[in-house]
């Protein structure tokens, strides 16, 4: 039996299914998100009332959310997969980066995706003035990401794991990239160079092949 995935194109589900081919581990992949009406996503939100993608369910029936913490859960069961590393202090390095990301920048990209859920104001004028701000932050907080972690071996381009694969995902997005690609040109270059891994790759064209 496979465990099952929710995902849909460009969404966190990408980083999941990156650590899942890393594992060797056996998924079906269910396209269903809140957005899209003819996904399936009433069987989404009965796995995860909050209908969030990635949401992972395991052989038992336990239900997985939250992208940071599916990937520790599947570093930590899968070792061998070399998507966390095997020395506690980076080990330590790596799970800090997850949940920067899953704190700071994901959380933003969700302000800024849809502002009106962030006021109480009903005019265009205060949702575009809450998706700036958003998404100001979110890129502050890719910089500070930038300064932390890159050149670090948990982004390692020889063998990258659980956090170069949610970096490479979520930087994709709220226009995160053109942000790096001015300010922090390094860092930007080696996402670039982590997105050529097969490690990366791969499921990257399959899901503009599949989807």
């Amino acid at each position: 039996m496979p465990l099952t995935l929710f995902g849909s194109p460009g969404s966190g589900s990408a980083a999941v299914e990156m650590a899942l081919r890393a594992a060797g581990v056996e998924y079906e992949l269910v396209r269903a998100s809140s957005w899209e009406p003819k996904s399936s996503r009433m069987r989404l939100f009965r796995a995860n009332p909050l209908g969030q993608i990635p949401t992972l369910i395991l052989l038992d029936g336990t239900v997985l959310t939250e992208s940071a913490a599916i990937l520790i859960s599947l570093g930590l069961q899968y070792p061998q997969a070399g998507l966390l590393p095997k020395a506690d202090g980076e080990r330590a390095l790596a799970i800090r980066g997850l949940v920067f990301i899953a704190a700071n920048c994901y959380a933003a990209v969700s302000v800024s995706d849809y502002p009106a859920r962030w006021t109480t104001s009903s005019s265009s004028q205060a949702r575009d003035q809450v998706r700036k701000g958003a998404r100001g932050q979110l890129h502050r907080s890719w910089e500070i990401f930038a300064d932390t972690f890159a050149g670090q071996s948990v982004l390692s381009v020889e063998r990258p794991g659980a956090l170069a694969f949610l970096a490479v995902v979520v930087s994709q997005w709220s226009g995160s990239r053109a942000h790096l690609r001015e300010f922090r040109p390094a860092f930007f270059e080696a996402l670039l160079g982590l997105e050529r891994h097969p490690r990366v790759a791969g499921v990257l064209q399959a899901q503009s092949a599949k989807w």
